[in-house]
């Protein structure tokens, strides 16, 4: 009989392959570390030497960013002494793609070579505690409000079927960027991260049972990315830069525009951060 799902998953790890083999046969470089540019560090690749750099367009069968501040490329070069490969602008579940499609990324920097995952994102602040502008590292996440990237069949060549997920962020690297926001002098918030689907804002009602739930944070990536790179066996660890706080709890209404500029704002002090907390990895 034939089996959808099978035939889905067979048709994604193809896609895989093709992405891989391009990638092989333009490049002969091998990270160590993958990190993913959320809004506000579109101009990252001044806080490190790009050796190479790939539009997500020129590589087959590779998913192409449609958010406005994604740019949608691949550098690869060096922050200090570590290899890197860093995705400027990332591609979401609500453009349309499928789940499989949106981790495919993540997927393929395992294949080229990373060890970490530093993932970054601007989010909602849910913890009243919170403000606009702050960071906060990720401890844990809420993904059920979103397909697992994992549904279907499993191929062992990306990982094991049921992978456990009692530390999905690497309490090393938790420590480690710890460490280096207090030597840099960088207040730094801890919580939990939640992913919706968006692309719309949640509702204040849902703000608050998000609350309830234990998130501190909510935002519309992220979540799934680090199930799939958990599953490939890739340590994670990521920062989010709480760019508004989320509906209901200020009182005013929401816009992309501001989420935007709050975390350009913030954007020198956190990539400051970031380049730190790769140099030491």
């Amino acid at each position: 009989m034939w089996d959808f799902k099978e035939e889905t998953m067979s048709i994604q790890y193809e896609k895989l392959e093709r992405c891989y083999e391009y990638y092989r046969s333009i490049a002969d470089f091998h990270p160590r570390v993958g990190l993913i540019l959320g809004s506000g560090l579109g101009g990252y690749a001044k806080n490190m030497h790009v050796e190479k750099e790939i539009p997500y367009r020129e590589i087959p069968d590779f998913p192409v960013s449609t958010v406005q501040g994604h740019d949608g490329r691949f550098l690869l070069g060096w922050i200090g002494k570590v290899p890197v490969v860093v995705m400027k602008g990332r591609v979401h579940y609500y453009e349309g793609y499928s789940m499989e499609e949106v981790v495919l990324p993540v997927r393929l920097m395992k294949k080229i070579g990373i060890e970490i995952l530093f993932l970054t994102n601007a989010s909602g602040g849910i913890n009243p505690e919170f403000a606009a502008g702050d960071f906060m590292m990720i401890r844990d996440q809420i993904a059920s409000f979103v397909p697992s990237p994992l549904i279907g069949q499993n191929i062992e060549k990306l990982g094991t079927r049921f992978p456990d997920m009692t530390h999905i962020y690497d309490e090393e690297l938790q420590h480690l960027i710890r460490e280096t926001a207090e030597e840099e002098r960088v207040p730094l918030r801890e919580g939990v991260y939640l992913q919706t689907t968006g692309p719309n804002f949640e509702s204040p009602a849902e703000v608050k049972m998000y609350g309830l739930l234990g998130a501190d944070a909510v935002g519309m990536s992220t979540a799934c990315e680090a199930v799939a790179a958990r599953h490939a066996g890739i340590r994670v660890c990521g920062i989010s830069c709480v760019s508004n706080m989320a509906s209901g709890i200020s009182g005013k209404e929401l816009s992309h525009q501001e989420v935007q500029a709050v975390a350009d704002q913030r954007s020198a002090e956190f990539e400051r951060l970031v380049t730190k907390i790769i140099e030491k990895m």
